[in-house]
């Protein structure tokens, strides 16, 4: 057969991501820190954008800002509620292809089947791969070295922890200062979550076994305790050396040798043993700087029993559009490219300015509802989280899973009971055996825990069948091998071994 070439029409269908569509779900994922620093980008960039300065005087005549702004270009502070936020998931003809900025401004994009302006669906692109490579890394561009906190949140990922715990372990981990050690007062969490003290100090318990050795120590001696007994040195002597720090510090060998009962050369021996030890787990993690969490969202209780939730006002980008300078500029421009280029830069500026107010009414919204889900929690403390997923938000508001995903990465909600990030409040839930309400994990854990500290004698104790069963008859459906993964994470050993435990003590 010989080859010659040859015209085909094919068509097909395909999912288009136009720049503006990535630029819109690059600013929902982004924190307020990283928001700030891209913004400071685009006002170098872009001429015709401009930040609103606004003086106590000028906000009373709004003079300055009439003429910088239209009507209807609404800058994203003045968003306070969530009705007119509508529906961002986007209808087909959002998506588009070969519209430029240009395009957009000068109205040539309607035959492309574009409304400058329009909603956007944030859900129609990938997590990681909308963007160019190394976008992310805007202010490095390289391989950025682990913080401690990133690396305890690692840890705590496979801890298997119940979820009222979890939020323990979060709260404590936010304690933690850059050497590793717990700044923050276990009695003052307890109170903030609303749980007992005792549960708090399980929680840490089990936190002190995480990596590097020593993490969450209270102090120096805590510190060096936790290490010696991973390496199963914590004797008597050793233990009395680690007490008496005070007078290794003077360098009172002869009180030393008195308290830990050695001679002088096993006193050599311990201290060389001590020096080996790390004072600082932490420091060897990277050197970031730590930087305060800034909240995006304020939950206020209100009267009634009811919840205000408003936008923090300090972390909304005031940017406007000055149209005045694009008027002088266009004016002024004579070639097509000068045209072409001012045009594109005052389509960009308006999407931009239009996309940070859709950013911040999605983020009320989805946080609101957030509020309403978790008000058990606001009221009550950590005991009363319900169960809560990507699927019941997004099905309450109307939105893509995916779009409330990425609202509640890196983005902060300051409650009575603290500053907590948006997905903290998500938990898992077991289903009811009765076709009713689902179950907490956390209050069934709680349940499992209930049923086995009720065992008193060898012929109390219960199999992981067995508490399948009295579970079922309280309608949660739950297999046993659920009942088991609960148990180990609670640390609570077999029925085999609670039975031999209960025999000795009997």
């Amino acid at each position: 057969m010989a080859l010659s070439p040859r015209l085909e029409l094919r068509q097909g269908q395909g999912l288009v991501i136009t720049p503006q569509l990535q630029q819109a779900i690059k600013l929902l994922q982004l924190s307020n820190l990283e928001l700030e620093a891209f913004l400071e980008g685009e006002l170098e960039r872009n001429p015709l954008l401009q930040r609103e300065e606004r003086e106590p005087e000028a906000a009373e005549t709004g003079a300055d800002a009439a003429d910088a702004a239209p009507a209807d270009d609404t800058p994203a502070d003045r968003v306070t509620d969530t009705a007119a936020a509508g529906d961002l998931d986007a209808r087909h003809d959002d998506l588009y292809e070969g519209a430029s900025p240009g395009d957009l401004a000068t109205g040539d994009a309607a035959s492309a089947g574009v409304e400058a302006g329009g909603s956007v669906d944030w859900s129609r692109a990938s997590r990681g791969g909308a963007f160019e490579e190394g976008e992310s890394d805007r202010e490095g561009g390289g391989h950025r070295e682990l913080t401690l906190t990133e690396h305890l949140v690692a840890q705590l990922g496979v801890a298997a922890l119940p979820d009222a715990d979890r939020a323990i372990a979060l709260a404590l981990i936010d304690g933690v200062d850059e050497g590793g050690y717990l700044r923050t007062d276990v009695a003052e969490v307890a109170d903030r979550l609303g749980c007992s003290v005792q549960r708090v100090e399980r929680v840490l318990e089990r936190l002190q076994g995480f990596e590097p050795t020593g993490v969450f120590a209270r102090s120096v001696a805590e510190c060096l305790t936790l290490q010696l007994k991973e390496k199963n040195r914590f004797d008597p002597a050793m233990e009395a050396l680690v007490a008496r720090l005070d007078l290794l510090a003077r360098r009172d060998m002869t009180a030393l040798r008195k308290a830990c009962g050695v001679d002088e050369d096993d006193l050599k021996q311990m201290i060389a043993e001590l020096r080996a030890l790390t004072p600082r787990p932490g420091a060897a993690f990277g050197g970031e700087p730590a930087q305060g969490v800034i909240p995006d969202v304020f939950v206020r209780e209100g009267p009634g029993g009811l919840w205000n939730v408003e936008l923090n006002s300090d972390t909304l980008p005031r940017l406007l559009v000055d149209h005045r300078y694009h008027a002088r500029v266009a004016a002024g421009a004579r070639s097509d490219q000068e045209k072409v280029f001012v045009s594109d830069c005052l389509a960009s500026a308006n999407w931009l300015v239009k996309s940070l107010d859709q950013r911040a009414r999605t983020i009320l919204k989805v946080a609101s509802e957030i509020v309403r889900q978790q008000d058990g929690f606001l009221a009550f403390g950590v005991e009363h989280l319900r169960p809560l997923n990507l699927k019941i938000v997004a099905d309450a508001i109307g939105m893509h899973e995916s779009t409330v995903s990425r609202v509640t990465s890196n983005k902060y909600l300051a409650t009575p009971r603290g500053v907590f990030e948006l997905k903290f409040f998500f938990t898992s839930s077991i289903a009811s055996s009765a076709g009713g309400e689902a179950h907490s994990a956390e209050a069934v854990r709680h349940k499992i825990r209930q049923l086995i500290e009720a065992e008193r004698v060898e012929g109390d104790v219960h199999s992981d069948d067995a508490i399948v069963e009295i579970l079922k008859e309280a309608g949660v459906e739950i297999a046993r091998r659920t009942v088991a993964k609960y148990r180990e994470a609670m640390r609570i050993p077999s029925s085999v071994e609670r039975k031999r435990r209960l025999k000795e003590l009997c």
